[in-house]
């Protein structure tokens, strides 16, 4: 058992599932994206769209989309400043399935990109990310990620791998997520460090290759 599971994460109140959980899901999306968004719209899954509201979910979920942390005093403003800003944004209620249920679905746009989260505040404000652009994934933030899509194409794990190799990073965990209709993969690779910014060009300079994204530790405040 671990500090965490005695007293819980430093953050503001009142929930580490509705508050601390539900912020690091929005900036796991926001790094998801790698630019500003200018629309996101949630759909709230089970407890997060029965008491979310009075636990202040909506109001994480934009702070993490804003780039702040848990324990950042601004997030009881999230909404105010996120309307300064012209950020367009949208709650919704949804069932996504059997899924747990401090659960959402972030659709995001930013100028030219956009992306489907889909996470799970699991507790203690740790987070379950489980689903990305209609891939399965599991991916828990905690480490600097690596995501590829790609065509189901031979040799081009291994010419990935040696990329981060000569960066010099270890590989803490690797997972191909395909998609048998479409052909295309989705490499999850959580790293031991943050690598090198240079290691984007260097994987999108590989033949195939549809989108690279790096994204650092919601843990990390980095």
């Amino acid at each position: 058992m671990g500090i965490l599971d005695v007293i819980g994460p430093i953050m503001v109140g009142p929930s580490s599932s509705h508050t601390a959980g539900a912020c690091r899901i929005g900036l796991f999306a926001k790094k998801l994206l790698g630019q500003r968004a200018i629309s996101a719209n949630f759909f709230l899954h089970g407890s997060f769209s029965a008491t979310g509201e009075g636990h202040g979910t909506p109001l994480a979920l934009l702070a993490g989309l804003m780039g702040w942390s848990p324990e950042d005093t601004r997030i009881q403003n999230a909404m105010k400043i996120a309307n300064k800003s012209g950020l367009d944004y949208k709650f919704s209620a949804q069932d996504l399935g059997n899924v747990h249920p401090n659960s959402v679905m972030i659709q995001l746009k930013g100028k030219s990109n956009k992306v489907e989260v889909c996470a799970s505040s699991i507790g203690g404000g740790q987070i379950s990310v489980w689903s990305i652009d209609g891939f399965a994934v599991e991916l828990n933030g905690e480490n600097p990620t690596l995501l590829v899509s790609c065509p189901d194409r031979r040799g081009l794990i291994a010419s990935i791998s040696s990329i981060i190799a000569e960066a010099q990073i270890s590989i803490a965990a690797m997972k191909v997520h395909r998609n048998i209709f479409t052909g295309k993969n989705m490499m999850t690779i959580e790293l031991d460090n943050m690598p090198p910014l240079s290691i984007i060009d260097s994987i999108n300079n590989l033949t195939n290759i549809d989108m690279v994204r790096l994204i650092s530790s919601v843990f990390s405040g980095t």
